[in-house]
């Protein structure tokens, strides 16, 4: 009986947090009802063919729609090319050579535009791609809130900022995510999405050459193993975009094995390891041992902090505007 009654408490209160996570947000569940009906039939189908035909670009996606909501918010500045005196973010650091799913992005576009011109926006299109390339990649469902509209530049300089880095040490995560209105659940919550894709050597040579790593960054196990078979992909110098799976365990499945592997210290990124960092963050750590533990806790979580994160800063009403492509701003392509 008293189980039964921990489960219920648990339903509620993930049902109080999705709750509360919109309660506040100005976008809105079926914004496109009447304007675009078919919109996320759309999405979801080119999405399903290009997972397909490349089973990277499911976190190809999802990792888009980050580094699109952590620079300005959620309003597709990341889609921008160079135009005028503005910089792409494609150029940041955290972006350039690394940061795909452009040209997914835009085929749906255009089929989009095909059917209901001028109505949906670029920031609500890799929304729902997002939400699409987890699901079929195993991981949950959710409603996405719609109404986004696009920016009118981009931020170069935001995106070398407030992009977390590889090798992100546990108080520059927490300041990242914090900056975005992210707490320490979000944190861990949206860092499962590391389920998912790989990693250029680049941005793990240092977990692996970094032989101070645990005192410095503190984390708490080291699988030789685990290192002896990275240093034989990623040298010292050189074949710095050799790509290496996030998840040793199910690198092509959205599951709860990122958070086993770092307990075990097979995290592939330092950004990754510090998460059970034996400091003072026990909180973090309760999080990590939590989900390791239990795959519906991890997907409740995740769901929630996702919808959060969509809430990012968005521009809505009379802001912003419309992309006809979602490579410039309208009065550059007139």
């Amino acid at each position: 009986m008293k189980s039964v009654q921990i489960s219920f408490f648990v339903l509620v209160l993930t049902i109080f947090r999705v709750r509360n996570s919109r309660c506040d947000s100005p976008l809105v569940l079926d914004y496109y009802k009447e304007t675009c009906p078919h919109l996320e039939e759309m999405v979801q189908r080119i999405v399903e063919i290009a997972v397909l035909e490349d089973p990277r670009m499911a976190a190809s996606l999802l990792r888009l729609h980050f580094h699109d909501c952590f620079v300005m918010g959620c309003d597709a500045s990341v889609l921008l090319d160079d135009f005028g005196n503005v910089i792409s973010e494609k150029e940041a650091g955290p972006n350039l050579n690394s940061l795909r799913g452009f040209e997914v992005i835009d085929e749906i576009k255009y089929v989009v535009e095909e059917s209901c011109p001028a109505t949906v926006s670029c920031a609500d299109i890799i929304t729902i791609a997002a939400r699409d390339s987890v699901v079929l990649r195993g991981g949950p469902g959710w409603d996405v809130l719609l109404g986004r509209r696009d920016s009118l530049t981009a931020s170069f300089n935001g995106a070398n900022q407030f992009i977390p880095a590889p090798n992100s040490t546990l108080d520059s995560l927490i300041a990242n995510f914090q900056q975005q209105g992210l707490d320490t659940g979000d944190l861990v919550a949206l860092s499962g999405s590391h389920t998912l894709g790989k990693a250029r050597c680049l941005s793990f040579r240092q977990r692996i050459y970094d032989y101070n790593s645990e005192e410095k960054y503190g984390y708490h196990e080291r699988d030789e193993e685990y290192l002896s078979a990275l240093r034989s992909l990623c040298p010292r110098s050189g074949r710095d975009n050799t790509l290496a799976p996030l998840d040793l365990k199910t690198p092509a499945r959205f599951d709860n094995h990122y958070f086993i592997n770092i307990i075990e210290g097979r995290g592939l990124l330092i950004s990754d390891n510090v998460l059970v960092d034996q400091g003072l963050q026990w909180e973090i750590r309760k999080h990590v041992f939590a989900y390791a533990s239990n795959q519906e806790y991890f997907f409740d979580s995740f769901v929630n902090s996702m919808i959060k994160m969509g809430n990012v800063n968005v521009l809505t009403g009379n802001k912003g505007e419309i992309r006809k492509n979602c490579r410039f701003v309208n009065s550059y392509t007139i």
